[in-house]
């Protein structure tokens, strides 16, 4: 797992580490690995450090001296570096005292308005840009002439590299509340933080390139946020044996679909049955029934009789599973209400998605129960569930799937472009990064839903079924859409259908 922490243990860390260290020697290692990662870029760009032109858009504080001081290091090797001293006066003079004696040069805005020809000058000429405004203790979007100067890094030609951490996001929780810095790459140092992995501040984040300057020992074992890689996956999944038989392998029951959202049982199914189920239950109504049974044969399809009177009847016709699914294009009424009820008063893991999560906002007492449960919402859905603005949601995603989690008493998969997984205690968030916005079409979810409840079926808790599941879907979807295994140029529009054909080459892609 890639781990994340919030700015307050990075501190803590750092001033454990500081008190055994020589003064300046944690701002030395930081430096030196950010200087090493701006050669290796202008190699890859222009073909060497020599001759190339730097600007440092540096600010007030220690990201500013990590900044000046790798800038010391690029003009000792022949780049002409230019620093904007973004605060004026307020600088870090050490650093920039070894800027100058490197050759390099230092200038000023000329006011917060217009910083002035020689400024815009050097920012537009640059072939790489230093963003050093900020660090990780900022809150809030950029003021002048911070706004400014991130405005015009943007529409330069250069690459752009973020000091730690881009300038206007929030190391804690990647919310973006005014102009910030968008980086092509950013270089963080000791330890990853949360806004580098959750949306909105991950998409300012470019390519993270990571510094150990010795932080590790002094940071808490359990981290804010944790993001999954090939080799944590592979752990999570289960593998059949020799004796496994399709009872042994997990069966799904899953609810899906209706006479208006009949693609939502078809797609819900296939995510299910290439999730790794032994066998798939699935309850729905006549006309999608009619499309499950010669797409999916193997898929066991129950049509609920009208005037089931009990849960108990309606269990017993569907029949023996080891947990639940419920939720893809179900519908909204009475007959999808009871049905959705007596799953929850079951003690099976169960997992709710799309209308399964209306019902639940409708009708007061479903949750919290005391088995296993997965909500998957998107942001409108989190939204009613809490009563909030989607959009809110949206910015800090984070902050909405653990206090969903609290309320109901449930692990909570927030979708969007980045997928937030948070569980009811004080455990890490999961943050899943794979993916494509090619994903943000109809019926991506319905596979979701399936692929994640086959794994709950197979034994997995929710968080980790919710991980995996997130993981393999983000993973077929670049299958699909490019071919690859990572997102790239290239890539063609793709449907939910491609999605769940992708998904055996996202299975195989985990084991190099």
């Amino acid at each position: 797992m890639r781990d994340a922490y919030q700015v307050a243990k990075v501190r803590e860390a750092e001033a454990a580490l500081m008190a055994l260290v020589p003064g300046g020697a944690l701002m030395y290692y930081a430096a030196a690995g950010l200087a090493a990662v701006c050669a290796s870029l202008l190699r890859e760009g222009r073909g060497g450090v020599y001759g190339a032109r730097v600007a440092v858009l540096a600010g007030p504080g220690d990201n500013g001296g990590d900044a000046l001081y790798a800038g010391a290091r690029l003009a000792a090797r022949g780049a002409a570096v230019t620093a904007v001293a973004a605060a004026g006066d307020r600088i870090h003079e050490p650093a920039a005292a070894a800027l100058r004696n490197a050759g390099g040069r230092v200038i000023r805005p000329d006011d917060a308005e217009d910083p002035g020809r020689d400024t815009r000058s050097a920012i537009g000429r640059a072939d790489l840009i230093l963003d050093g405004l900020l660090g990780i203790g900022g809150r809030g979007g950029l003021r002048e002439p911070f706004a400014t100067l991130a405005h015009l890094a943007a529409h330069a030609g250069g690459t752009v590299v973020s000091v730690d951490l881009p300038s206007g996001v929030d190391a804690d929780t990647g919310t973006v509340d005014g102009p910030a810095v968008k980086a092509d790459v950013t270089v963080t140092f000791g330890a990853l933080k949360p806004g580098l992995l959750i949306d909105p501040g991950a998409g300012h984040a470019g390519v993270i390139e990571f510094t150990d300057i010795g932080l590790k020992p002094y940071l808490p074992k359990t981290p804010h946020a944790q993001a999954a890689q090939h080799r944590d996956i592979r752990k999570l999944l289960p593998h059949p044996g020799s004796e496994s038989d399709k009872y042994r392998r997990g069966v799904l029951g899953l609810v899906a679909g209706s006479a208006r959202f009949t693609g939502a049982a078809l797609l819900a199914a296939g995510g299910a049955v290439r999730g790794g189920s032994g066998m798939v239950r699935l309850v729905t109504d006549c006309e999608p029934a009619m499309i499950v049974r010669p797409e999916w044969p193997e898929v066991v399809v129950t049509e609920p009789e009208a005037g089931i009177r009990s849960d108990e009847e309606f269990l017993e016709g569907v029949g023996r599973v080891q947990a639940w699914a419920a939720g893809p294009g179900m519908g909204t009424g009475a007959g999808a209400a009871a049905r959705l009820g007596a799953i929850l008063r079951t003690s099976l893991p169960v997992l709710v998605d799309a209308d399964g999560l209306t019902l639940i906002s409708q009708h007061e007492g479903l949750l919290p129960r005391p088995a296993p449960t997965l909500l998957t919402p998107h942001a409108g859905e989190l939204g009613r569930l809490l009563g909030a603005d989607p959009a809110d949601v949206t910015a800090r995603r984070a902050e909405h799937a653990r206090e969903a989690a609290r309320k109901y008493g449930a692990t909570v998969l927030l979708k969007g472009s980045t997928t937030v997984i948070a569980q009811p205690g004080d455990e890490p968030v999961y943050v899943n990064t794979t993916g494509t916005p090619w994903l943000a079409t109809a019926g991506t979810g319905d596979v979701l839903s399936g692929l994640a409840g086959a794994l709950l079926a197979q034994g997995l808790l929710p968080p980790q079924a919710g991980l995996a599941a997130a993981y393999l879907h983000g993973l077929a979807a670049r299958v699909a859409a490019s071919g690859r295994r990572r997102r790239g140029a290239g890539e063609a529009p793709i449907g939910a259908s491609d999605v769940v054909r992708a998904l055996p080459g996202a299975f195989r892609a985990l084991y190099p």
